[in-house]
């Protein structure tokens, strides 16, 4: 039956439901999705379903999320042709706000295709995201035809590196003039130019009521993400994307969605959500950041905006516990992060409460807390069903860093049976490839060594999860003590290091009957460990000579065929990172051609890095990301530094 309520009451009811999902009652959250039969309720239960896919990576989930999503995409579209022959509402178009709705469905049906990290499903989310793409443009040209300089943001001095560019920017404006307004109506009042009067939305011209606010936030939520999404797709699909005819600027994506997080509309809490999550991943996977200070404040801001909003979410505290990290508290990371976890909250979000527990995991592992480390990834093996043969795998490697062999083997012959019950979109999933070539590799050494094959776990000499931990980029922020000790027990391996110096390298290494090491895939992946965690310790020197090693090593590897392409990447990453140290003590014009200089060195490592990351090549498309992000970086560094891109 048709609701007889007007639609800025079903806004607000909607809004109710949001606001329960994201202080972690989704329980409540659905009950008020499921009261009314509206796009704005059919949403919501869409963006529920949405969120526990992402966040909780299950595949029956993601089918729902696609099911809701659709019904709602429908609804919105079939309200939006209605509401053409109605008045209008507010000061927008008619059916505006549905055209909003519309759009919000679409990118998020693309974004559902997206969560597999395969090339088909991000060839599926640029499908989706093909017929959104006019419709976007025409929305944020519509309402806001001066580009967003007069808008706020939620940290109050964003500097000129984040903003967008000024071509998109000023083309933005010129091709912006609202179809519905005439020289001397209303509307043409309220669009002209900030000389006259004040921008839609700006302080001195808000919105009027919630679905004003909606449009507002919504266009430019749904802009920035559509274009934050296009520029972070791999480099293989953004060249499909380039067919379609697709343009993007991640700058001016940045600006649209921080927009849109410092109003009122639910569209600002996701926005929010989206920044965290993207400053979130390029401080932990980028490996190096422009203007790091920058992302750290913006990234403040926005969290202590939502949380102060919605204290007892578990997406913000996760997100508290990852600034900790990123900012070197890892014991305060993981405090939050155990805070979050105590019985007495109330959990009814359990997928967001799952990532607490994925976040704690990896925190302690980043500290060497072996044991803590295992039981938590054990612990999500009961908490959602995907990968187990993954959680599996890093807890085993943690009992092998505890040289508790029998629990190890005991949780690697749980494995196989795993690898089968879990495939996204019918293939095998990135990390059981990984993990499935790993075991086989295993086996093979033990055999060679005539041991056992069914104690496979004493041919094991460098932990799995700090191998696996290099792709989530875990030993770029420790402790200094941290990577000493890494250090120290990887170069106490045989053979015993001997072409490159270090002060931190073991100084005695016992000699064995047989080598640790006795493959190149394993001399390869110690070499680029020790690289990193050098490069941590700011060890420039050994680092590089470390990572070289990994390098040359690469074209004889086995079965590691991931290691040139991310030793490439760490290069890139070293380089950058010397060049910060190098010019604080550089004379400015001085600086200025050493920067010319590593920047476009780096960019050539990345060109090395993309072109051995093939589509054979093991998780590649999580290094194919990692180069986008760093390209982005090394971009921005040359717009703060005035050189050209």
């Amino acid at each position: 039956m048709a609701s007889t309520l007007s639609a800025e009451d079903l806004l607000r009811s909607a809004t109710q439901g949001f606001d329960h999902l994201f202080a972690n009652d989704i329980d409540a959250a659905q009950k008020v999705f499921e009261s009314e039969d509206a796009p704005f309720h059919l949403l919501g239960l869409g963006v529920v379903a949405f969120l526990q896919a992402a966040l909780g990576m299950e595949t029956g989930l993601m089918d729902e999320a696609t099911r809701c999503l659709t019904a709602s995409e429908a609804g919105a579209k079939k309200q939006a042709r209605a509401a053409k022959s109605l008045p209008s509402i507010h000061r927008f178009d008619a059916g505006m706000e549905w055209e909003v709705m519309h759009a919000d469905a679409v990118v998020l049906l693309g974004l559902t295709h997206a969560l597999s990290e395969s090339y088909r499903g991000y060839l599926q989310c640029v499908y989706e995201l093909n017929s959104a793409h006019s419709k976007f443009n025409k929305l944020f040209k519509t309402v806001y035809p001066n580009g967003l300089q007069s808008y706020a943001t939620p940290a109050t001095t964003p500097l000129p590196s984040r903003r967008g560019s000024d071509r998109s920017l000023r083309s933005s404006a010129i091709q912006s003039k609202p179809t519905t307004a005439s020289k001397s109506g209303f509307f043409s009042r309220w669009f002209a130019p900030p000389a006259s009067v004040a921008a839609p939305g700006t302080i001195t011209n808000p919105p009027s009521g919630p679905v004003e606010e909606l449009v507002l936030s919504g266009t430019a939520f749904g802009y920035g993400l559509f274009n934050l999404v296009l520029s972070l797709l791999p480099a293989k699909i953004r060249n499909v994307v380039g067919f379609f005819g697709f343009n993007h600027d991640r700058m001016l994506a940045l600006q649209a969605l921080a927009v849109s997080a410092a109003r009122n509309d639910i569209h600002s809490v996701f926005a929010g959500l989206v920044l965290m999550t993207y400053h979130g991943v390029v401080l932990l996977l980028s490996g190096y950041q422009a203007d790091e200070a920058h992302i750290i404040k913006q990234y403040k801001a926005i969290v202590s905006r939502v949380d102060g909003r919605y204290p007892d979410g578990s997406l913000w505290i996760l997100n508290k516990a990852k600034i900790q990290r990123m900012t070197y508290d890892t014991e305060g990371a993981i405090e939050t992060l155990r805070d979050g976890l105590k019985p007495e909250r109330k959990k009814s979000f359990p997928q967001a409460d799952t990532l607490l527990t994925f976040e704690l995991a990896w925190t302690l592992l980043s500290h060497r807390r072996y044991e803590e480390t295992a039981k938590q990834f054990l612990d999500i093996t009961k908490l959602n069903s995907w990968s187990h043969a993954t959680y599996y795998f890093i807890a085993a490697g943690c009992y092998v860093s505890l040289r508790d062999y029998n629990r190890a083997q005991k949780l690697l012959d749980k494995i196989p049976d795993q690898l089968d019950k879990r495939k996204l979109s019918g293939r095998d999933m990135p990390t059981e490839t990984f993990i499935k070539k790993k075991l086989a590799f295993y086996k093979r050494k033990q055999a060679r060594l005539g041991g056992d094959e069914n104690r496979f776990v004493e041919a094991i000499r460098i932990s799995p999860a700090e191998e696996i931990a290099i792709f989530w980029n875990t030993h770029a922020r420790i402790e200094s003590s941290i990577a000493i000790a890494h250090i120290q027990e990887w170069s106490s391996l045989t053979p015993a290091i001997t072409d490159i110096e270090s002060k931190y390298l073991a100084t005695s290494v016992a000699k064995t009957e047989n080598d640790d090491l006795d493959t190149v895939d394993e001399l390869a992946i110690r070499s680029l460990l020790l690289g990193i965690v050098h490069r941590t310790l700011a060890e420039y020197t050994a680092a590089r000579a470390f990572l070289l090693d990994a390098l040359k090593r690469a074209p004889d590897v086995e079965i590691s065929s991931w290691v040139g392409g991310v030793s490439a990447f760490e290069l890139a990453v070293l380089d950058l990172k010397e060049a910060e140290v190098k010019g604080t003590n550089m004379k400015p014009e001085e600086a200025m051609t050493m920067w010319e200089g590593v920047l476009a060195g780096a960019s050539e490592k990345l060109d090395q890095a993309y072109a051995m990351s093939t589509k054979q090549m093991d998780l590649s498309s999580r290094l194919d990301s990692r180069i986008v992000m760093l390209r982005d970086e090394i971009f921005d560094k040359r717009g703060l530094l005035g050189l050209p891109a």
